[in-house]
């Protein structure tokens, strides 16, 4: 706004007098309200979020998910999952952030986390596993850390990790659930039996598709085979030629997107995807986004500044940066980040931006 324009409803609310109080008060006894009063803060001059950056530190959680691992079965929980909960939104929102649900999951020896479908989209991001699995519609996939696995909506899914196995499979689950929600289209089926069938030879998805990566500006042509399992190993293997190759981005070092070959998009309708590798030593300039993002360490430690507060985070660890808040990754060793956000819904609203590097 430049300096000789009047002021605005946008930036300062009108003078309230009497006679406005008593329309006002009239409006409210027809459930109704003036937007004059409340335009700056419906739609204010930049982003606002009530997220706030946080960590979970995997050294904190991993043992209050064990001990759930004592209190109640897989099974009888349906889901045996601690929800991440971010402390900028009010008790009883249940959300990383205000569109994205997030978690951790635990299943143990032994253990089957019973076939159920619901609206909502899912990714599974794993961070331990020797021998575990998902079965997706009928076809089952090997969990291996820091793999992820997507499960559409509505398809049958189920868990397990089997008897030998060596220990817990943990991972991280991220939904899309607050956004299904906000539009009251939210619903889950059980499915008859506890696993469903598998439609597929018990093989390993891991292994026959493999993972579909791009540089974050790059639009990959498209073919007709899905894709439910991205496994870490090939995400390594393009990220390390990527180094080799090619000059680091300034704020996001070697950054790629993960895609759904069948259709170019992402993933998952709502859910982007991304993996970087941040070098050892590398000192990130800000950037910031409109989309809140949650973060992963898959590898390696370093710090990320966020707006005001510095997050120091190491493997397994998971943070979030909010809309519209400079940030800048610092690594103290080879580094790897994986991370979602609702990228995809912004974009095709037309709302997202992004200022890389941030000057202010």
């Amino acid at each position: 706004m430049s300096a000789s324009a009047p002021p605005s409803a946008m930036d300062v609310k009108p003078a309230r007098t009497p006679e406005r109080e008593d329309f006002y008060q009239r409006l409210r006894t027809r459930d109704s309200s003036p937007l004059w009063e409340v335009l700056a803060e419906v739609v204010p001059p930049h982003p606002k979020p009530r997220v706030v950056p946080h960590i979970w530190k995997y050294d904190v959680m991993r043992p209050m998910l064990m001990e759930a691992g004592k209190l109640i079965t897989a099974k009888e929980a349906e889901r045996r999952v601690l929800i991440l909960e971010n402390p900028g939104l009010p008790e009883g929102t249940f959300t990383i952030t205000r569109s994205l649900y997030a978690g951790l999951q635990l299943v143990l020896p032994g253990e089957v986390a019973p076939t159920h479908r619901h609206a909502p989209s899912a990714l599974r991001f794993v961070m331990e596993s020797s021998g575990g699995y998902t079965a997706v519609d009928g076809e089952r996939t090997i969990m291996r850390p820091g793999d992820f696995i997507v499960t559409p909506s509505f398809t049958w899914h189920d868990h397990g990790n089997p008897e030998n196995s060596s220990g817990p499979v943990i991972w991280m689950d991220v939904l899309d659930l607050a956004l299904v929600n906000f539009l009251d289209s939210g619903y889950a089926q059980h499915h008859p039996q506890e696993t469903q069938p598998l439609t597929h030879p018990d093989g390993d998805a891991y292994l026959r598709y493999g993972a579909n990566m791009f540089p974050v500006d790059y639009k990959p042509e498209r073919t007709s085979t899905p894709v439910f399992s991205y496994p870490y190993s090939r995400s390594r293997e393009v990220l390390d030629r990527m180094f080799k190759n090619n000059p680091l981005h300034p704020c996001h070092g070697v950054k790629m997107r993960f895609v759904n070959p069948a259709n170019g998009g992402p993933p998952l309708p709502a859910i982007q995807t991304f993996i970087q590798l941040l070098p050892k030593g590398f000192k990130g300039e800000r950037h910031r986004f409109t989309d809140s993002t949650i973060f992963c360490c898959v590898e390696g430690r370093g710090r990320a500044h966020i707006g005001g507060t510095t997050i120091v985070w190491k493997q397994n660890d998971i943070f979030i940066a909010p809309s519209w808040m400079p940030v800048a990754h610092e690594s103290d060793v080879d580094a790897v980040l994986f991370s979602a956000s609702d990228r995809p819904v912004q974009q095709m609203l037309g709302v997202w931006r992004e200022e890389v590097p941030y000057i202010g």
